[in-house]
Parts: structure tokens; C-alpha cells; sequence
């Protein structure tokens, strides 16, 4: 069985795709950009830029009825990897505890000019 999850408290999704699918007790959650909900707005550093991306991804989280601690698996994708250190310090203080497996890779571009982007993968149980 398939749920499609979608909630105001993170960024529509900007392209035909949904935040959140999940299937057999398994959530997978689009690559989210650091776009304030509110606002439709990024902040301009990699690390507020990581902090919002991960506020978009506990939300979703949320409304799918999941906790952090239900994610298995993070891909986390940067517009430079000289960024890697400054993301891994916002990063750390998101996931304190259960931590993900997790890739992290320079790719030539994210969309609307972000410098980080994160995709997320859960598991109930």
C-alpha cells in the first residue's frame, strides 16, 4: 500500500514530484532544499541552509507519523564539498543519536541556486 504525504510545514515540492512517498512502512522522502515554508525563501550559508533543509525533512517526518529516529539513510548533496565540514557540524546536531547511514556528494548544481540539498529515507519498527 501507498500513502502520498504532503504538509504546508515544509516547501511544496517545486517540480512534479511529491515530498514524501511512503510504501510498506517504508517513508522516502524527496531531496529537500532549504526553502522556508513560510517565506519561499533560503537563508544564504551552508549551515543555515543544512538547518532548514533538515526543519523540512522533520516536518515531513511528522506529518507521515515518523520520527528521526526512523530514518535509515540520508543523501546529502552539496554544491561544493569544501562545505562538507561546516554541513556535518549542522547535521550532527540534528541526528544526536540512532544516526543514519549516510553519502554525502559535490554535484555540479542543485536547483534554484541552493548550496545543500538532502534526501531522506525511514523505516518503521
Amino acid at each position: 500500500m501507498k500513502k502520498w504525504i504532503a504538509t504546508p510545514a515544509a516547501p511544496a515540492a517545486v517540480g512534479p514530484y511529491s515530498q514524501a512517498v511512503e510504501a510498506n512502512g517504508t517513508l522516502y522522502i524527496s531531496g529537500q532544499l532549504p526553502i522556508d515554508p513560510k517565506t519561499k525563501t533560503m537563508p544564504a550559508g551552508v549551515r543555515e541552509q543544512t538547518v532548514q533543509s533538515l526543519k523540512n525533512i522533520a516536518a515531513i517526518l511528522e506529518a507521515a507519523g515518523y520520527t528521526k529516529n526512523d530514518v535509515v539513510k540520508s543523501t546529502v548533496l552539496l554544491a561544493d564539498i569544501a562545505d562538507f565540514a561546516t554541513m556535518n557540524e549542522a547535521y550532527a546536531e540534528f541526528y544526536t543519536d540512532k544516526l543514519p547511514a549516510r553519502v554525502a556528494y559535490q554535484v555540479a548544481a542543485l536547483p534554484m541556486g541552493a548550496l545543500v540539498e538532502i534526501e531522506t529515507v525511514a523505516v518503521k519498527g
